[in-house]
C-alpha cells in the first residue's frame, strides 16, 4: 500500500457501528462536525483535520454505554458544556478540572459512545 497516497487524516481513523445512521447524523453535526459524504449505512464526518466513521450496523444486545469516548479539544470547553445542556443531551461526566490538565466533560451519542470536549487548564 503507498501510504504517500492515503491522506495523513485518514491514516487513523475512528469507525463506530451506529444503529439508526440519520439519528447519529444529526447528533454529531449539532455538535459541529460536517458530513463529507454520506450514502444509506455510512457516513465520513469531519472535526477540523480528524475524520469520523459512522456505519449503521443492527447488533444483538448493544450495550447502553459503549465503553469509549471519542475527545476533541476545543479552545472554551464552558462554551461546549452550556450548548450540549441546552441541547439536552445526556451527561455521562459532567464538566470538572481533572488531575490530567484538562477542564472536561463527556455526553453520551445516541449509541451510548462517550463525546469528550476538553480543554487545556
Amino acid at each position: 500500500m503507498n501510504y504517500k497516497s492515503i491522506e495523513r487524516s485518514s491514516q487513523l481513523v475512528n469507525e463506530l457501528f451506529v444503529s439508526n445512521l440519520n439519528n447519529s447524523l444529526q447528533f454529531y453535526n449539532s455538535l459541529g462536525f460536517t458530513t463529507q459524504r454520506a450514502d444509506d449505512h455510512f457516513a465520513v464526518l469531519r472535526w477540523e483535520d480528524s475524520l469520523l466513521f459512522l456505519d449503521e450496523r443492527q447488533i444483538e444486545n448493544r450495550p447502553p454505554h459503549a465503553g469509549m469516548n471519542i475527545r476533541i479539544i476545543v479552545p472554551d470547553v464552558d462554551n461546549y458544556w452550556n450548548q450540549t445542556q441546552q441541547m439536552g443531551y445526556t451527561v455521562f461526566q459532567p464538566i470538572s478540572d481533572k488531575y490530567y490538565g484538562l477542564r472536561d466533560f463527556t455526553i453520551l451519542d445516541p449509541d451510548g459512545f462517550g463525546v469528550r470536549f476538553g480543554s487545556y487548564i
